[in-house]
């Protein structure tokens, strides 16, 4: 049974001020050993980690985020290509998919743990449900490795990989990116997810989260499945339109998962991201979020899942997290899941 990490083309290199670059090739053979021409600072990450003494949780601050780069233009966009005159934060003249550090990191330094960004095409009109099956294929592969790698770093006790798409959900750039944050700590939801978690394994034994996708596979809120796979509107989705999609079998991470799967799970996954384009008819702002295995915590919570979600309620209409989503915590869904479902299954049927 072949990892993930094992096959496809990798090429490292390193920026201008000293952040490393990585390129994944859908195949072998191309040149990715353009130098960032660029003259800027070293890399110094600025954040730092503060906890709310009321709820215990961690803040971070991370100020210097504020002169960030934000375009949707082409022409100016910093994901693209590099070309005479406008050199990028991607040195080459073409690429399939990059990984970098972030520039504008929300982790890092004296907090510890790295932000990195991965981009998904070098065009920058593209989408990931756009994409061809063997780019999807090398996504999941890029992915994979940085989770393995982010794993490894002393201190990390997350690694959170996400997407949002559009300015209604806070993307900065237009251009199909995502981005990777490897946690020194562990998340309030993650450690939530970890205790319900522990709590499930102390009174019935086994995992949480085989138990919820076993009774989900064979309910009535199930949007598409594949032999491996299965993608459901989870029973009390806290969004009008939520979509989980998870393994059968329990699988910590995406560097964890058999090679031969890899290309399925991000078919499913691009089939998914199809189906919230085809709910109104038009492309839809999302936010698609891995929540895999805590690094330390294995044992105890062992299964990772893909949540998918727009802020939408509705064509034209969007849902905000007023006073009780915002402040209390407690959230208010719009749309009963059942009717998601069927409202999703519809839309792979027109997409």
């Amino acid at each position: 049974m072949s990892s993930v990490l094992e096959t496809g083309a990798r090429t490292a290199g390193v920026l201008s001020d000293g952040r490393e670059i990585l390129y994944f090739d859908d195949e072998p053979g191309h040149d990715r050993t353009a130098s960032d021409t660029r003259d800027l600072a070293p890399f110094t990450p600025g954040a730092e980690l503060r906890r709310d003494p009321l709820t215990g949780q961690p803040v971070l601050i991370a100020a210097h985020r504020q002169t960030r780069t934000v375009s949707s233009a082409g022409g100016d966009c910093p994901l693209c290509p590099s070309r005479p005159g406008h050199p990028t934060e991607v040195p080459a003249a073409d690429y399939h998919v990059a990984v970098f550090e972030n520039r504008f990191p929300s982790l890092g330094g004296a907090v510890g743990g790295r932000c990195e960004v991965v981009s998904f095409s070098a065009d920058h009109d593209r989408s990931v449900s756009g994409l061809p099956a063997d780019r999807l294929t090398t996504i999941g592969r890029a992915w994979a490795d940085r989770t393995a790698a982010l794993s490894a770093l002393p201190g990390v006790e997350q690694v959170f990989v996400f997407e949002n798409r559009g300015a209604e959900v806070g993307a900065t750039l237009s251009h199909p990116h995502g981005q990777i944050y490897a946690y020194p700590y562990l998340p309030p939801v993650q450690a939530a997810v970890l205790a319900s978690a522990r709590a499930h394994r102390a009174e019935h034994g086994g995992c949480l989260l085989c138990s919820v996708v076993a009774a989900e596979a064979a309910g009535p809120r199930v949007v598409a499945a594949t032999d491996d796979f299965v993608a459901y509107v989870p029973e009390a989705a806290r969004w009008p339109y939520e979509v989980h999609l998870a393994p059968l079998a329990c699988v910590p991470d995406l560097a964890a998962l058999p090679g031969e799967l890899l290309p399925r799970l991000m078919a499913l996954y691009g089939d998914v991201l199809r189906r919230f384009d085809g709910l109104f008819g038009d492309p839809t702002a999302y936010m698609a979020c891995w929540h895999q295995a805590p690094v330390l915590h294995r044992a105890d919570l062992s299964h990772f899942y893909v949540q998918m979600f727009t802020t939408r309620r509705a064509a034209g209409k969007w849902k905000f997290l007023a006073s009780s989503e915002s402040s209390a915590g407690a959230f208010i869904n719009d749309v009963s899941p059942e009717a998601a479902a069927a409202l999703f299954r519809a839309a792979g049927d027109r997409s």
